[in-house]
C-alpha cells in the first residue's frame, strides 16, 4: 500500500464510518479495484484509522464529552457498548473470515438498504427528541441494535440508528447518539487491533507493525488526520440530509453500490 492508496482509503473511512452505508463494503472495493494486498498491515491500517474518525465525533460535540457534571451521559455510553466488546471478542475470526468474501458483504448492503427505504415512514411517532431523555434501559437496547454491524456490509450506523428509532429516538436523536456511541465503540476496536491483537502472519502486535518502518508511521499519521478531517465534513452533511430528506436517499444509495459491487466481484473482477 503506497501514500496515495492509503489517502483514499482514509477518505472513504471518513467519508463513510458515520454514514448508515457501511465503510467496511467501500473499503473491500477500493482495496480490491487498486489490488492492495491484504498484508497484516493493511488489515490494521483500516481499523486504526477509525481513531482519526473518532477524534472527528469528539471535537464536534466536545461540550457534550468535556462537561464532566453530566455523568449519566457517560454512563449511558458504558452501558450501550458492553454488547458489542463481549459480542466482538467472541466473533471477532468469524467476522475477519466474512472479510475474506465481498460477495455477502454486497448482499448485506443491498438488504440494509431495502431497510432503509422504509424506515422514515415505520417510525413516525418519536418520543425521545434529545439526548438527555434516553434512559439506561434504552441505550443498551441500542447497543445490541448496534451489533448486528458485526456482520460487514450492515453499517454500525445504520444499526444503531434504526436501533435508536425503533426506540423512538427522533432521526436527529438517533443519528447523534449513533454518534457519540461510535466514539467507546470504535476506540475499543482501535486500541484492541493496536495494542492487545496478534496479528497471525507476522506474529506481531498492532503497535509493532505500525513501528516497524517509517512509512508505515508515516502512512498510519496520514490516515488519521485525513480520516479526521472528512469524517468532520461528512458528520455535517450528514445531519443536514436526513432533516431534509430522511434515510431513503441512503437506502437507494447503498442498493445501488451494492448491486455494483455484486456484479463487480462476481463477473468483472
Amino acid at each position: 500500500m503506497n501514500t496515495l492508496q492509503a489517502f483514499l482509503i482514509a477518505i472513504i473511512e471518513g467519508l463513510t464510518e458515520y454514514l448508515p452505508v457501511s465503510s467496511t463494503a467501500h473499503m473491500v472495493f477500493l482495496s480490491s479495484y487498486f489490488g492492495i494486498q491484504e498484508d497484516d498491515f493493511v488489515k490494521l491500517f483500516q481499523v486504526s484509522i477509525q481513531f482519526g474518525a473518532i477524534l472527528a465525533v469528539v471535537a464536534l460535540y466536545w461540550k457534550k464529552f468535556f462537561d464532566f457534571s453530566k455523568v449519566n451521559f457517560y454512563l449511558k455510553l458504558v452501558c450501550a457498548v458492553i454488547p458489542a466488546l463481549v459480542l466482538g471478542k467472541l466473533f471477532d475470526d468469524k467476522i475477519e473470515a466474512v472479510l475474506g468474501n465481498p460477495i455477502p458483504i454486497a448482499i448485506v448492503l443491498i438488504l440494509g438498504g431495502v431497510v432503509l427505504l422504509f424506515i422514515d415512514s415505520r417510525f413516525q411517532n418519536p418520543t425521545v427528541l434529545k439526548e438527555e431523555d434516553i434512559s439506561i434501559k434504552k441505550a443498551v437496547t441500542i447497543g445490541f441494535w448496534q451489533c448486528l454491524a458485526m456482520m460487514p456490509g450492515t453499517s454500525r450506523s445504520a444499526a444503531s440508528i434504526i436501533g435508536g428509532m425503533q426506540q423512538g429516538l427522533s432521526r436527529h436523536a438517533a443519528a447523534e447518539f449513533s454518534f457519540f456511541l461510535a466514539v467507546p465503540t470504535m476506540m475499543a476496536v482501535t486500541c484492541y487491533s493496536v495494542f492487545l491483537k496478534t496479528y497471525e502472519s507476522s506474529q506481531m502486535k498492532g503497535y509493532e507493525l505500525i513501528l516497524k518502518s517509517d512509512q508505515n508511521i508515516q502512512l498510519f499519521l496520514t490516515g488519521n488526520v485525513v480520516a479526521f478531517i472528512v469524517a468532520v465534513i461528512a458528520i455535517k452533511f450528514f445531519i443536514e440530509i436526513i432533516k431534509k430528506y430522511g434515510f431513503k436517499p441512503w437506502g437507494w444509495y447503498r442498493i445501488i453500490v451494492g448491486v455494483f459491487l455484486l456484479i463487480y466481484f462476481s463477473y468483472l473482477k
